[in-house]
């Protein structure tokens, strides 16, 4: 045997007995101010997430990061195992930026929380010619396409204002801005305006603007323990947050004051949001055909916009992997949906 075929083999047993370098006890993970994200910081404040985390004996450090987007983007560098995220987000961030990802979650989708006004009009045709303003290529912004195709116009029927979110409001109030498209709370506070009219709202697109938690898939396969442990926990905090009882009004007086709002604030944005509190629902939508037409209508929207990264030649670049099929490249995934850890919940097995 020659010492360069002898240093071959013995470099492919080390590799091949070597521990998986994505194996580990401690995990971090993050989330960003929304009514269908506040539970995971309750979940940290209560000790349910480290409660679930010792059960597997992992350590879970949930860091709530105000900037919604930079939580995405330290998620796709690899600063967080896992973040909180839209399922429109998480093609076009972290798996257009080539980063593996599986939504171990499906918490809910929006159901009227994402919405058009118009000042002074009161159907949606009249925004033929209006500049809308809204944060662009948001979810807003898909909700607004989405709402156009209904009516027969497009985006060249417009014209799009990039808008932060910080300032649409302010920006509404100005009599020369007569068009907005924004999501809750900012929503509420807009339609106070007088002569201010809903139009069209995500209610009307039901089931196409999901809220996930998004984990590394690479980490996930590693470390099973982090999912069972984070659905574990997701669950409980669903279970406690529903309902009448007092402890129930409390736990969602909780979410309400972490979000700056009362109760009566946040269960309105709860109504206009479809929580999947029940893992069996969660597993439903999730191994439901109408995910993969969604996601194929977001990519659409995506590569539209040029969201996929310059080197993608179609709406079908990355690959979107759900129980009912993949759409788009089935070499490139990069976007999973599984229901696998719900449904262990939903079955108690957890």
């Amino acid at each position: 045997m020659t010492r360069t075929l002898y240093t071959t083999l013995l470099l492919l047993c080390t590799l091949a007995f070597a521990p998986v370098t994505l194996a580990k006890d401690s995990f971090n993970v993050c989330w960003s101010i929304y009514v269908g994200w506040m539970p995971w910081g309750y979940g940290e404040d209560a000790g349910i997430v480290k409660k679930w985390a010792d059960k597997y004996d992992i350590e879970i450090n949930v860091v709530q990061i105000n900037d919604y987007i930079e939580s995405i983007n330290q998620y796709t560098a690899g600063q967080y195992d896992g973040c909180v995220m839209t399922n429109m987000d998480a093609l076009t961030i972290p798996a257009a930026g080539g980063v593996d990802s599986t939504a171990l979650i499906v918490g809910d989708f929006s159901d009227g929380n994402d919405g058009v006004v118009l000042k002074g009009e009161s159907e949606l045709s009249a925004i033929e010619g209006q500049r809308v303003n809204l944060v662009e290529l948001s979810v807003s912004h898909y909700m607004l396409a989405r709402g156009l195709e209904t009516v027969g116009l497009s985006e060249r029927d417009l014209t799009v204002v990039n808008t932060s979110d910080a300032d649409l409001v302010s920006a509404y109030s100005s009599s020369d801005v007569t068009a907005v498209a924004t999501w809750n709370p900012l929503l509420s506070e807009i339609l106070k305006t007088p002569d201010s009219n809903l139009v069209f709202d995500s209610s009307q697109i039901p089931g196409e603007i999901i809220d996930l938690m998004i984990v590394n898939t690479e980490v996930l396969e590693a470390n099973p323990k982090l999912g069972k442990a984070l659905t574990g926990a997701w669950y409980e905090i669903m279970d406690r947050m529903q309902g009448d009882s007092d402890e129930a009004k409390a736990v969602r007086t909780a979410l309400a004051d972490a979000s700056g709002t009362d109760l009566a604030g946040y269960e309105s944005q709860l109504a206009s949001t479809r929580m999947f509190y029940d893992a069996k629902d969660a597993v439903a939508f999730v191994n439901s055909p109408e995910l993969q037409d969604t996601m194929q209508k977001v990519a659409e929207f995506s590569f539209q916009h040029g969201l996929l990264g310059e080197g993608a030649p179609d709406a079908g670049f990355i690959g979107v992997e759900t129980p009912a099929g993949t759409y788009g490249n089935s070499g490139n995934i990069k976007l999973r949906f599984i229901p696998d850890y719900m449904q262990m919940a939903a079955d108690g097995e957890l």
